[in-house]
């Protein structure tokens, strides 16, 4: 629930290079690149008004086939891979060297090494949770199964809570405990109570792993199956009192404020008090997001066998443990995961998984590894640039709207004018100083990182918020806007080719990364994000009448996006996608309007063939170039608030009168909408 807070921009992919990279010596003779648009991945078979984005798209589409260790390929994969080999190289480098003790190269390189001991890992088995499964094997009744949850989160083993600390959303400049609902292994509600039969099959899977976990420690197989079947019971009970993805997409519905005395009477059996003390957490207040669930977690705990919750939380220490211990363990968590839910082949090579551990676990480390040598202050100077002129962009816009009064303007405007621009890295960096990293001891070291993350939480409560923290790392391929702190945040990462080359015409790199920009500006004024004020409050800045006209406006979109479908007939939700829908369309209008006070947007010349505004649309169609499993295409629509990449380009690209003109699209063309029936907010 925390990151339904961060409006990101999920790109393909999640991590990969930094924009300019220092020349090694087989690097220097290498060709500058000249060509920025992929002419040779078109179908120019189709017509750009029936379908665009196979018209950008189609070929490369045809003849690509997604690897067997990937559940998706693209441009976006691509260049993650690259990006894994760069941080695979710091790694290595570091590795051979006589780190000092406590260094941050120390650090990465030896949790790289430890993860990388698979002899000692599958020698270990699960011995390293064996004692956490001791302390559930001993629990009698669900009070001791309570402290034991409370007490399990100072070791980074908590369960039963949602519990984290972030901003109060309705005073931002203060860190306040959250609780949320939690308690579900597959992806959402629907997923156990849908009746289709990928659901059906799902849940086969997911009984049939937790019963392979169970054997794995011994256990007879008659009984844990016994046992799967019980914990798919009781989530099956926790999934009817939790709240849908459409419905924790509305802030307002999820901020309940408690005293801790009233949290009590919400779920009078818990002692909450005493919980928090084992928790270490002292505070007065609490925001709860969804009380039913805690509700109904008070009643289900008396309720339901002692013995079913423990094997539910037997079972979680293994699963959330699973791709940790030795290699019977990973292999039974990639079959449900990988294969079942994801549509995944084969296993990724074992650097590769942990790399991507290092950057998750120690990410401001190995960040500041990364941008030393993949990432200038030239490029981030360049980006400003770009972020500034989308900015002005949008200002304009806004003060140009037909629909929206000047009282209400005038707010937006000082919103958007005062928003926090981060760039490339942060400028103070985390130190992880109470961190112990040993090279022969994984399992542990993970523990030590989670128990880190838990102290770094407590420390904030109650505490003024530090507003120069990121949510991301330095080398991530993605981007977000945070409300309650009105920024917009580019890693390092997504500032390079294709999304951005300081060498591309300004069609391109407006297309790419323009329209990244302008996407995570426009997230301040979606459906969510419009509802917290300049200084990241959840407070309502608009009049009534402009809301009711925004809301229409938007209800046009979502009955758009309601109409496109994927794997034959299953339709996008345009009620969970329309956040960021609202992005696509915004962010792509501010992006060609900012494109068009360039010099090449001011012109007509050609290049490869295209006009600057056709360019600039195929620019955009191809940052969404990606394939999917069917697997993964299923599970997003469910849960992702992002519509499928082909929706991201046919959506916004349809609405635009530009973009009509640039590609002479008529009545008659399948993208073809009377104007009457084109989404019209930003």
């Amino acid at each position: 629930m925390r990151l339904a807070k961060y409006f990101l921009l999920a790109l393909p992919v999640v991590i990969l290079a930094g924009c300019k990279q220092p020349k090694t010596s087989s690097e220097a003779d290498a060709p500058k690149r000249t060509v920025f648009f992929d002419k040779s991945g078109m179908d120019t078979s189709v017509k750009p008004g029936d379908n665009f984005f196979l018209y950008a798209n189609g070929k490369w589409i045809k003849d690509t086939q997604i690897p067997p260790s990937e559940n998706s390929w693209g441009l976006g994969n691509i260049l993650y891979n690259d990006n894994q080999k760069h941080l695979h190289s710091i790694l290595d480098d570091i590795s051979v060297n006589d780190n000092p003790t406590g260094s941050k190269e120390q650090k990465v390189a030896d949790l790289y090494k430890s993860g990388m001991d698979t002899a000692t890992i599958n020698k270990l088995g699960y011995d390293p949770v064996k004692q956490l499964l001791a302390k559930i094997d001993v629990v009698k009744d669900y009070k001791d199964l309570v402290n034991l949850a409370a007490t399990g989160f100072k070791d980074g083993d908590g369960f039963l809570l949602g519990f984290y600390v972030s901003p109060d959303d309705k005073i931002s400049s203060k860190n306040v405990p959250h609780f949320d609902q939690t308690g579900l292994t597959l992806p959402e509600k629907g997923y156990y109570f849908n009746t289709d039969s990928a659901s059906k099959k799902i849940r086969g899977e997911y009984v049939k792993y937790i019963t392979k976990l169970f054997t794995l420690t011994g256990i007879d197989p008659t009984m844990a199956a016994s046992k799967a079947d019980g914990i798919l019971k009781l989530e099956t009970a926790i999934a009817g009192a939790s709240l849908s993805p459409v419905e924790l997409r509305d802030p307002q519905k999820n901020y309940n404020k408690f005293t801790v005395g009233d949290f009590q009477k919400l779920i009078p059996d818990l002692d909450i008090p005493g919980a928090f003390q084992l928790m270490g957490l002292k505070t007065d207040t609490v925001l709860v997001g969804q009380p039913h669930y805690y509700k109904a977690l008070d009643s289900l705990l008396k309720s339901q066998p002692i013995s079913v919750w423990k094997d539910k939380e037997y079972f979680g220490v293994l699963d959330g443990a699973a791709t940790s211990l030795s290699k019977n363990f990973a292999d039974a968590h990639f079959e449900f995961y990988g294969k079942t839910l994801n549509g995944q082949k084969k296993q990724k090579e074992r650097w590769k998984t942990i790399v991507a551990k290092v950057d998750d676990g120690l990410g401001e480390l190995l960040g500041q590894l990364y941008v030393q040598r993949y990432f200038t202050p030239e490029a981030k100077q360049r980006m400003l640039s770009l972020v500034n002129n989308l900015q002005n962009a949008y200002r304009d816009r806004i003060e140009k709207l037909d629909w929206m009064s000047p009282e209400t303007k005038k707010s937006a405007i000082a919103k958007l004018d005062i928003i926090t621009k981060k760039i490339g890295y942060p400028d103070k960096w985390k130190t992880y100083d109470d961190v112990e990293i040993n090279k022969d001891t994984y399992y542990t070291n993970l523990q030590s990182i989670a128990k880190h993350n838990y102290n770094e939480q407590i420390k904030k409560v109650n505490k003024p918020v530090d507003r120069s923290e990121w949510s991301m790392t330095p080398p991530t391929v993605d981007a977000y806007y945070n409300p309650t702190f009105n920024e917009i945040v580019f890693p390092a990462g997504i500032l390079q080719y294709p999304f951005f080359d300081n060498d591309a015409d300004d069609a391109i790199n407006y297309g790419a990364i323009g329209l990244v920009i302008g996407h995570e500006l426009t997230h301040g004024f979606d459906d969510q994000g419009r509802q917290y004020d300049k200084d990241g409050n959840l407070k309502d800045w608009w009049t009534k009448e402009d809301a009711d006209k925004f809301k229409s406006k938007v209800q046009v979109m979502i009955n758009q996006y309601n109409g496109f479908t994927v794997l034959n007939n299953v339709h996008v939700n345009g009620s969970l996608t329309q956040g960021e829908n609202l992005a696509d369309i915004g962010g792509l209008a501010i992006a060609y309007q900012a494109f068009k006070n360039t010099p090449e947007g001011k012109s007509d010349r050609k290049i490869d063939g295209f006009t600057p505004d056709q360019r600039f649309f195929l620019s955009c169609a191809q940052v969404w170039r990606a394939k999917r499993s069917d697997e993964l295409t299923r599970m997003l629509i469910n849960v992702d608030p992002h519509s499928p990449g082909m929706c991201r380009v046919i959506g916004p690209v349809s609405n635009m009168p530009e973009f009509y003109k640039a590609f002479n699209i008529k009545p008659g063309d399948k993208m073809y909408r009377e104007e009457k029936d084109r989404v019209k907010v930003w």
